[in-house]
Order: C-alpha cells, then structure tokens, then sequence
C-alpha cells in the first residue's frame, strides 16, 4: 500500500489532512474533521462506486478526494466508475469525470485524474498561456509566459511519508547554498559549473532575465535539497539535434544535500518536476534531459522514471545522452501518491 493503512490519513496539498473510515463495502472520508463524503464500493471488473452521502456545496472537491483516496491506496487501480444521481457539471467539465451511455453513471480514469492541475499548482495556475509566434535569435518559438514567482508545486509523497514540492529560486535567499552544491567535487563532476558566489550571482541572473529557463528549488518538508533547470527546448541549444516540439521542455538536475540522494528520492522529486512541467502548460508533449552519456546512474534513474534514450550526441563540451518522456507515457505508467 502506498501509505500508512494503520493510520487511514492521507495528506493532501492546500489541506491538512484526509482521514478514512473504510472497509472492502464503504469509505467514508473526513477532511480536517469534518464529514466530506461516504460511498459503497462494490469490487469488479472496474470498482464501482456509488454516492450515499455528501458535504453541502462541497461535490467537486469530495469527488476529486475519494478518487485520490481510491488510486492512491491501489496503484493498480486504473479506472472508477461513479453512480452519481445529479449530473456533477463540475466535475464533467473539468475532466475529472467522463459520461457513461447509461444514465447516473460516470468514470474516472487514472490517466486524465494526473492531469488535473488543482490542487498540485495551487492558485498560481491560470490555464494556457495564449499562442504567439516570435523569432528570438533566429529561431521561432511561441511567446512564453512570465514566469512564476514562489511555490508552484506541492505533493504529499506517501511512499516517502514527506512534502515534495518545487518553488522558484530567489538570488538573495538562495546564493550561498546554490554556491556550495556547485562547488561539491561531486556536482562539479557532471556540471562544471564550480566558481565564487558573485560568479554564481551573475549566472543565475542571467537565467532569471532569460524567458526560456526557470530556475527552481527542490523541498523536502520545506527544506531545500536540489537545483532545477527548466528550459523550453525550442529556444535551447538542444533544438537542432532533435525534433523540437513548441511546447517541449527539458531539464538540468542537481541534488546538493547528499542525505537526500538515492533512487527511492529520486523516484520522488523526479516524478514531481515532469509531473508540474506537464501540467503548466498542457500543451507540453514532452520532457526532454541531456545528461551526459557516462553519467549511467543518472540515466538509470531516468529509465526507471519511464524516460528513454533516444540517441547519443555531441555538445561543444560533453557527449550527451538524449531522453526522452512523452505525456502519454508519463500519465500511462506515472507512480505518483
């Protein structure tokens, strides 16, 4: 199971806390102490879920939280079909529900469930930036949009039992500690970016004013333990050795606190930045990674995360190793709790 049954409490962004009284028959959830929904379940070839009680004004968010609590118990589980009296609108309308040819009943697919933007992104989402094409140093692109400021992506991590979540980076607060994971022998190894903190200063000022990179601090439980480059792939110097997409994105890594390195971390904060990269903007089909070919741990990290390697190349300054993960596969084999 991919939380603590003993407990029946999952932790969810924006709330504190969702707690369960279930059995194999019926679920019943509470949010913050108070009553949110109770449903039958009736096992079979999809679980099949049927509405008994509800929270006034409250359907959208208690449906979006029992079929949390239904995938996350199951990772297996790919599919809910609801028995829902009174059409949900909201939920049909968002994605969160699909119609059924028969009346009262709707789905609810793991794949699509991922997708939804809320309440991973919080507030801060606001939907497809509108498409204008610009040319930037010869190349065409469309227009980006201005880029985030503070938190812009929480999780409640059951395997872990720990908050995973991404916030942009700040110079003044975030210098002298993107300066020491810089300067670890090990970091240097792979980035080559070791260097003095006005050096630092002046690189990721560069970054900041550049549209096309976002800059972004990892957290466990709020505390900071990697770097993250986000970039639009068609502006970057990766474009012409691949087949670019408008919308591709791609990512640099780097994990500064070595009590946070291992494959079960990296299977968290990993899934967590392609899982925000996708939802910011869903017309993003890929995220591409250019590490270098050697780095086989890294690589091996990434094929466990559903990434593959499309081909090696050569940069100016290293050989690199293309990879590769479409949405579709993401969504499709994603282990997100």
């Amino acid at each position: 199971m991919p939380f603590d049954t003993a407990s029946q409490t999952l932790s969810l962004p924006r709330w504190r806390s969702l707690e369960a009284d279930e059995s194999d028959c019926q679920l019943s959830l509470v949010l913050e102490g108070k009553p949110l929904i109770c449903v039958r379940l009736e096992r079979g070839d999809t679980l099949q879920v049927h509405l008994q009680e509800l929270a006034q004004d409250c359907l959208q968010q208690a449906l979006w939280a029992a079929c949390y609590w239904l995938f996350a118990r199951d990772p297996g589980c790919q599919c809910l079909t609801w028995h829902v009296n009174e059409p949900p609108m909201e939920a049909l309308f968002s994605g969160l529900l699909i119609a059924q040819p028969q009346a009262g009943v709707y789905r609810c697919e793991r794949t699509p469930f991922w997708q939804l933007a809320q309440p991973w992104l919080g507030q801060a989402f606001a939907g497809a930036y509108p498409q204008q094409m610009q040319i930037t140093e010869g190349k065409r692109h469309p227009r980006r949009a201005p880029k985030p400021r503070g938190e812009v992506y929480r999780r409640f991590d059951a395997r872990l039992g720990a908050w995973v979540s991404l916030r942009t980076l700040e110079i003044d607060t975030d210098l002298e500690r993107f300066n020491r994971w810089q300067n670890n022998p090990r970091v240097v190894n792979f980035w080559q970016e070791g260097g003095s903190l006005e050096q630092h200063r002046d690189y990721l000022s560069k970054l900041q004013a550049d549209p096309h990179s976002l800059t972004l601090i990892g957290c466990f439980d709020d505390q900071p333990f990697a770097y993250f480059e986000a970039y639009w792939a068609k502006e970057d110097r990766i474009a012409p050795f691949y087949a670019v997409g408008d919308y591709d994105r791609g990512i640099h890594m780097l994990v500064g606190e070595e009590h946070h390195r291992g494959p079960h971390k990296v299977a968290s904060w990993l899934s967590a930045l392609v899982h925000y990269l996708f939802l910011d903007d869903p017309r993003t089909q890929r995220v591409v990674a250019e590490p270098r070919a050697d780095n086989s741990k890294m690589i091996g990290y990434m094929h466990d995360q559903c990434f593959h390697c499309e081909k090696e190349f050569d940069f100016p300054h290293k050989r690199a190793a293309l990879m590769v993960l479409g949405r579709e596969r993401f969504f499709e084999r994603c282990r997100l709790a």
